[in-house]
């Protein structure tokens, strides 16, 4: 068994589709109406992501999704050159981690994650 996608509700699609293309770096994969809800999938080569929108929507601000990245202080750094300010944080855990989050356009929390300290080139 092994983890297909995580799926947000979401209020405007297009708007959170720009955001998880230009933030995450995710591609449109497929769409589907269904129902009273349009739904699109976005993906990269390890990660699934579905927005729905158009149903009875939910707050998303309870859920929290992390990605781990190379190198946290580009992430920062493209969030700041956007005038996206961070959530909470950067911190750095006892364990060596690196981390940042950010609100995502529906409230939702983003989280960044940096495992390994990466030689910068």
């Amino acid at each position: 068994m092994h983890l297909h996608h995580f799926a947000i509700e979401v209020e405007d699609l297009d708007t959170s589709i720009a955001f998880y293309q230009e933030f995450i770096g995710l591609s449109e994969e497929v769409r589907i109406s269904f129902q009273d809800e349009e739904i699109v999938f976005l993906a990269n080569a390890d990660f699934k992501l579905e927005l729905i929108s158009g149903g009875q929507q939910q707050d998303s601000k309870g859920i929290h999704i992390c990605f781990e990245v190379d190198r946290i202080q580009e992430v920062i750094n493209h969030f700041k050159n956007k005038r996206i300010l961070a959530l909470e944080g950067p911190y750095k855990l006892k364990n060596g981690w690196e981390t940042v989050f950010y609100n995502g356009p529906d409230n939702e929390v983003i989280e960044f994650l940096q495992i390994e300290k990466k030689a910068d080139k």
